[in-house]
């Protein structure tokens, strides 16, 4: 695709709109990367507009702030947006994004993983387009499990995995400090026992608040085993992808729950052949997981001056082979089984890996699809946390935390 002459248009104007009869010149804000989405934009520039970044910061819920300050005062400098999946509803709701044609949005929901589809719906509409897609896999240490005497060729439960640690002198890295991360795993275990954390989250602040049910039951009583166990790691109120990855890597090292990039950090070089992977832990044993979903789609602003030109856009930029392109720049993989069919995505990742991603991802649970995720994320974290608090009234009181949050009746 030939590359268009960028134009010279400062991200705290108002973008190049061509009023001078020159090329439009779109701004797309970006979660920061290793140039993956830089180097999508220049593959998609062209005649008829090209495509310059502005990266956000590192921290999700700051993108937010920042993003969702600039869309509510109307800035029309942001044409294109990567936004993460809890904030998609709550920027469409709001008016932020501009609507996708009908024809383009049976296109991206036909070429996306179910789970990509579901994250970038709003009321019936795709909002976004799924650009790319992660997901969590258990690894494991091989020398551990054969240690334990674990068949992994079997689908594993958290109590056989959080037993097996426990008598055999070793510890589980999952994420449980007060962050997004630990909100991931709580909606982990509780769409794997067959239960949502709200639902009817059309109704806004009255939406039916689900997290007591059984199935938020039996994510507590996961938490508060591995909590009270010897397989916990001793910062385990404090753990996050990173720290959990330290914790697997270490000589206790047993298994991990943790995105895509693991295999990058530790499948080459520390751990060389002594690490595995199997699916996501099943919260009731004999129940099919539902491992998390997080990932990237790419929104318009309603703002946008060249609003047009950026809707064309998302077809090129969310293509499978940009979806690819993306991949092997940064390791975060497609939202399309076509993505995984670029040559270089298949080198990434040994093939049972590759195919292990795709399982995952047609099985992955997106968090609760509302414009008060956030809220309802903050309030969960609250009454989950520390993890060695929680027991069998924790779903109860966040339950009752959420509902007086999103009604006003309480603050974070």
């Amino acid at each position: 695709m030939a590359v268009a002459a960028a134009i010279v248009c400062t991200a705290s104007l108002a973008a190049c709109s061509g009023d001078d009869g020159g090329t439009p010149e779109l701004i797309w804000y970006i979660n920061p990367d290793a140039g993956g989405q830089e180097a999508v934009a220049e593959a998609c520039s062209n005649d008829d507009y090209t495509i310059s970044v502005q990266v956000l910061p590192q921290d999700s819920s700051q993108q937010r702030i920042q993003l969702a300050r600039r869309l509510a005062a109307g800035d029309p400098a942001i044409d294109l947006m990567s936004l993460d999946p809890p904030f998609t509803a709550e920027f469409a709701n709001a008016g932020y994004l501009a609507e996708i044609p009908q024809e383009m949005q049976d296109a991206f929901r036909e070429q996306a993983f179910e789970s990509a589809a579901t994250a970038a719906t709003w009321e019936d509409e795709l909002v976004v387009a799924p650009f790319w897609s992660n997901t969590q896999v258990l690894w494991y240490r091989k020398s551990f499990v054969e240690k334990a005497g674990i068949d992994m060729e079997q689908p594993v439960s958290w109590d056989q995995i959080i037993q097996a640690a426990s008598d055999n002198d070793g510890t589980i890295g999952v994420q449980a400090n007060k962050y997004e991360g630990y909100s991931v795993w709580i909606n982990a275990l509780i769409s794997g026992a067959g239960g949502d954390i709200a639902t009817e989250t059309e109704k806004g602040v009255d939406a039916q608040i689900d997290i007591a049910s059984d199935a938020g039951l039996e994510a507590a009583r996961v938490i508060e085993e591995l909590a009270a166990s010897d397989a916990a790691p001793p910062d385990l109120s404090v753990s996050n992808e990173g720290t959990a990855g330290a914790t697997f890597g270490g000589d206790q090292g047993s298994f991990l729950v943790n995105w895509t990039y693991i295999w990058g950090n530790y499948g080459d070089d520390r751990l060389g052949d002594d690490i595995g992977f199997a699916r996501y832990p099943q919260t009731v044993e004999g129940e099919e997981s539902r491992p998390p979903y997080g990932g990237i789609g790419i929104g318009v602003s309603s703002a946008s001056d060249n609003e047009e030109e950026a809707v064309a856009a998302l077809e090129c930029l969310t293509s499978p082979e940009n979806q690819g392109l993306n991949a092997e720049l940064t390791g975060n993989m497609p939202s399309s089984e076509a993505g995984y069919e670029v040559q270089a995505v298949k080198d990434l990742f040994p093939p049972e890996l590759i195919a292990l991603f795709q399982e995952s991802l047609e099985a992955a649970a997106p968090r609760t699809v509302s414009p008060y995720w956030s809220d309802m994320s903050g309030a969960i974290q609250s009454t989950w946390h520390p993890p060695s608090a929680v027991d069998q009234e924790t779903p109860e009181q966040s339950r009752s935390f959420i509902e007086e949050i999103l009604k006003g009746e309480s603050l974070l």
